[in-house]
């Protein structure tokens, strides 16, 4: 079985960061790599149509981001990028 998670940070997904399971957007299950491929293109499609910027790593790790998506953290007195990630993990 395979998983799909979406997750949006202010870091891309390959960091995992402690505590990344809260930026979790939403998470799909897959029987077959068949079917996790063909939702992961899907996905990937839509989101290079929507934001400027993309980065992967390890073929499991997807980052997309624009510019003029930023949060100001109070913390570092700075605007941070934010970032969307995918992630594929095989389960089970």
């Amino acid at each position: 079985m395979y998983k799909l998670i979406y997750m949006k940070a202010d870091y891309e997904p390959w960091w995992q960061l402690e505590g990344w399971e809260s930026h979790i957007v939403s998470e799909r299950i897959f029987e077959t790599k068949e079917e996790l491929e063909q939702t992961l293109q899907q996905m990937l499609e839509t989101f290079r149509k929507k934001y400027d910027h993309e980065e992967s790593r390890e073929g499991k790790y997807f980052a997309f981001w624009s510019e003029d998506e930023k949060n100001y953290c109070e913390a570092c007195d700075e605007n941070l990028q934010i970032f969307h990630g995918l992630i594929v993990q095989e389960v089970g």
